[in-house]
């Protein structure tokens, strides 16, 4: 595909008809080659006329997203589902010949093991007994974007949407920050019962799916389909151990300090956000003002980072101003066809919107780069785990340029980041630990999840007060977070990510080229290898090892206690 402005994309439906011709002609390629050359032919032109359905789809979705009212992207997205998962049983029968095929030797020593130990996982994880309820699962999940990107109340006499009240939440005056709390509480308490339903059915859904494939639960798939292969749920409650018992306290304390800085008798939920009490650190500039700044950024960090950055700017490819309808969040996808990433966000004149331009650049920036060096798209991008590495490591890395966002507030900035940095680590952990326990007992209750909620809330926060607003303390702030409905299981990859960030940001202040140099390695690997194998490429330490976590956190938890 020729490169356009994201502005003038064309949007067609895909020719699914011809699609599913060409996994059926390929599928018969493989079973009869009678050389790798004649198999590897097949595999990649199957692989351009998937593109072609994949930029097409993301494009549809990153505009449903962008507008989640307009009647024909929202349209285009259930038929686009519901096209998408008749594409299961050809699909499967296509992988399952690649795996049989003789020539898969060839295959891994030309293109890697990984390729085919994720294929082998896409064969465990799909059968055409589930396609209804995969429907279904994507309809649920586009009808709770909806919910919440529509939801708006009247705060001081404007309506505000979840992001216009973040904002107020951050003011140094701390009754109109318990004002906005209230509203912030109250908006998602009226949604709840949609909430409910909606998050009820999912559950039960995924859970329905799971045991067709024949798994004990919900939680062996979503491990399967999230490509865990190096690690267990066991490893993931040592994990969570370790920031109970390292984190936690360690975050208590920055919270204490926190108080006596604003000068409160107790820390309140609405109070946390609020670091200063003169106020944070806001960025100075327009949209397009901090677009620029960041073009300025990337071009003195890196030539890699001009590079990228110029062409993200050059083709329009970011929709970041917050408006009525929009999904909430941020995103970074790719338009395979264009070998571009996109960024969509919620700008909401805090800091948080100068965190997008270096995270989810972090991940457009690894996208960017693997695209057009990884032949493989399956190999282009990792799991979560490492994706996010890439984009957190991003956000230290854009540290020394923080005087031209921020201004005379720049070290405050600084000081925020880092602190915001380790103080959601615990919050990561709850929301992780939050689903396991939620498909283990699927039967629950809505009101017996929110108590499992707050019980857990409880563990790894003990600091939280939210001043007895009745829905919040019967626990239903776990709404809140998109990741349960949309992504089950994607929470605590940030977690072992930022691990890895801290071991780049104490690199960078002692060798900022080594530093640079494991990061781009680790970039332009992609997904070529499995977790364990891609942290050997990055020069990281594995976070499950005993000991990590509390040699990542000393050089950081040492400057917190300098700045704060």
């Amino acid at each position: 595909m020729t490169m356009v402005d994201f502005r003038q994309m064309p949007y067609a439906r895909p020719d699914m008809e011809a699609l599913k011709a060409c996994y059926a002609e390929t599928t018969e390629k493989l079973k009869t080659a009678k050389s790798y050359e004649e198999a590897k032919a097949a595999f990649f032109a199957l692989q351009a006329a998937e593109e072609t359905r994949s930029t097409m789809a993301v494009l549809c979705s990153v505009r449903n997203s962008i507008d989640t009212a307009d009647p024909f992207y929202d349209g285009e997205m259930k038929w686009l589902r519901t096209e998408s998962a008749a594409l299961i049983p050809l699909g499967k029968a296509y992988r399952e010949a690649l795996a049989a095929s003789p020539f898969r030797p060839d295959f891994e020593a030309e293109f890697g093991k990984q390729m085919f130990r994720l294929i082998d996982a896409g064969l465990k994880a799909t059968d055409e007994r589930i396609i209804p309820d995969v429907i279904r699962e994507g309809n649920l999940c586009q009808q709770y974007q909806k919910d919440s990107a529509m939801a708006v109340t009247e705060f001081r006499g404007e309506p505000c949407n979840f992001y216009g009240l973040l904002k107020h939440m951050e003011s140094p005056d701390r009754e109109e920050r318990k004002e906005a709390f209230h509203a912030w509480a109250a908006l998602y308490e009226k949604i709840s019962p949609q909430l409910d339903e909606q998050y009820d059915e999912l559950v039960h859904l995924r859970d329905k799916m799971a045991k067709t494939l024949g798994f004990e639960s919900y939680t062996d798939l979503a491990y399967l389909e999230r490509r865990r292969f190096d690690y267990t749920q066991a490893d993931a409650a040592n994990f969570r151990k370790q920031i109970r018992e390292i984190i936690t306290p360690a975050v208590a304390e920055i919270r204490e300090k926190q108080r006596q800085r604003l000068g409160v008798d107790k820390l309140r939920y609405y109070d946390e956000a609020l670091l200063f009490p003169e106020g944070n650190a806001d960025p100075e500039g327009t949209m397009e003002e901090l677009v620029q700044k960041a073009l300025r950024m990337y071009r003195e960090m890196s030539p890699e980072t001009g590079e990228f950055f110029d062409f993200m700017v050059k083709y329009h490819l970011f929709d970041l101003e917050t408006r009525p309808g929009k999904r909430m969040g941020g995103y970074m996808t790719r338009f395979p066809g264009y070998k571009a990433p996109f960024i969509f966000s919620n700008f909401n004149g805090t800091s948080a919107d100068v965190d997008v331009l270096t995270h989810e650049a972090g991940h457009a920036f690894q996208g960017y780069l693997a695209m057009r060096s990884i032949p493989v798209n399956m190999l282009s991008g990792s799991t979560s785990e490492i994706n996010e590495i890439h984009s957190m490591t991003m956000e230290h890395f854009a540290y020394p340029w923080m005087e031209s966002f921020f201004g005379k507030n720049s070290e405050k900035y600084l000081t925020a980041h880092l602190i915001g940095a380790l103080a959601v680590i615990p919050y990561m952990a709850c929301v992780d630990e939050f689903q396991h326990r939620v498909y283990e007992k699927p039967d629950m209750s809505a009101k017996e999840r929110r108590q499992v909620w707050r019980e857990i809330e409880k563990i790894y926060m003990p600091w939280r007060d939210y001043d007895g607003e009745p829905f919040l303390e019967e626990g239903g702030f776990w709404m809140q977070k998109q990741h349960i409905f949309l992504y089950p299981f994607y929470y605590i990859d940030y977690a072992l990510a930022q691990m890895c960030a801290f071991q780049y940001y104490g690199r960078m202040k002692t060798d900022r080229a080594a530093a640079w140099q494991d990061y781009l390695r680790l970039c332009r690997a992609g997904g070529t290898k499995g977790y364990f194998e891609l942290l050997e490429v990055g020069n990281l330490l594995n976070p499950f090892q005993d000991g990590t976590v509390a040699a990542d956190l000393g050089h950081v938890v040492d400057e917190i206690r300098e700045r704060y």
